[in-house]
């Protein structure tokens, strides 16, 4: 029978937290054929109030296979979060007014075969039915053949499994939630780990500006010697298909009322530090996208542990940041406009 490390230390959570958070499969993931028949289960742990309006913070992982270290994250913060459950009073009074989810293996047959693309050779974070202004050819999504890296998959096609049971598991936390931040660990580009923001589609400014640079303000506050770039994701690269871009656009549409803060993060880990320093990886099919140094490994599971105390933090005192009058909202977007699309 095939495995997974990160399922089976998932299922053992599950199995040692009982009552103090509530786990679903929100769909299973499999193929069969010559290379045999693979079928793992897509998870979500949620933990904290069952109020549809409490504020909500979650954590994803494993959408691009090969970027196996997203999920390893995912599934590092998971652990160190349950083993605080179980003894740290604070934690326990703040959970009884946020919630707290992981969906950490998105895409785990990718994740076993070390692949990108899900197993019917479609790359998830380009899947959903949302086209991009001018994205660059190929990378940014295409249609012509599932052998080629960047695959949409067909016109008119419904979403892969793996793609519909991670935009559902999010939409069920956060449909009703006064303030949501997601956080979507991925690697593969850059020096420096980056917090992006929607839009990828386009650069267009992403319409919630006064909300997110004062998110930035309040990290640069507190940990003003913190280590991330923020940034639109456009200014990188623009793509068609954009998972989080989609679940942004239907959460904040007329037919789900009243207007809900909702900040969408891509943590984009910079996998080039690994390869700086062992240049010889990037012969492995897996270097460019994973820390494979033993200690390197390990610091990057430990490296974002600040970051998910953070945003427990911010989640549970959005009257710090969160809660902006129209003059402030304004004031924060001018700001934000100079900062990151002045030059665009």
């Amino acid at each position: 029978m095939s495995f997974l490390p990160e399922i089976q230390q998932i299922e053992q959570r599950i199995s040692i937290l009982g009552s103090a958070m509530r786990s679903e499969v929100l769909a299973y993931s499999e193929t069969s054929g010559a290379g045999g028949e693979l079928r793992f289960p897509i998870y979500k742990l949620s933990f904290g109030s069952t109020d549809p309006q409490a504020p909500v913070l979650g954590f994803v992982g494993g959408v691009h296979g090969l970027e196996r270290i997203g999920a390893q994250v995912s599934v590092a913060l998971l652990n160190s979060f349950s083993e605080l459950v179980l003894w740290d009073k604070n934690l326990q009074r703040t959970l009884q007014d946020i919630r707290v989810f992981f969906i950490p293996t998105v895409n785990p047959i990718g994740i076993y075969r070390k692949t990108r693309s899900n197993p019917r050779g479609i790359d998830l974070m380009r899947n959903a039915p949302v086209d991009a202004d001018d994205p660059p050819r190929f990378l940014g999504g295409h249609r012509y053949t599932n052998k080629l890296p960047w695959y949409r998959g067909e016109f008119g096609a419904p979403m892969e499994v793996e793609a519909q049971a991670m935009i559902r598991g999010v939409q069920d936390e956060i449909r009703e939630s006064k303030l949501a931040i997601t956080v979507d660990s991925h690697s593969g580009f850059g020096l420096q780990d980056r917090l992006w923001f929607p839009y990828a589609k386009t650069l267009k400014p992403f319409p919630d500006l006064g909300l997110l640079y004062s998110f930035k303000q309040l990290l640069d506050r507190t940990y003003p010697h913190h280590f991330y770039r923020i940034e639109p994701q456009a200014g990188t690269y623009t793509t068609h298909g954009d998972l989080w871009d989609y679940i942004y656009d239907h959460h904040q549409s007329p037919e789900m009322g009243q207007h809900k803060n909702y900040l969408p993060l891509c943590l984009e880990m910079g996998s080039w530090m690994w390869l700086k320093k062992n240049p010889w990886q990037i012969f492995k099919p897996e270097g460019p996208f994973n820390p494979l140094i033993g200690h390197r490994h390990k610091r990057t599971l430990r490296r974002h542990n600040t970051l998910m105390e953070f945003l427990i933090r911010a989640v549970s005192s959005p009257d710090e940041w969160a809660e902006l009058n129209a003059a402030k909202t304004l004031e924060l977007e001018s700001k934000a406009m100079e900062l990151w699309y002045a030059k665009s």
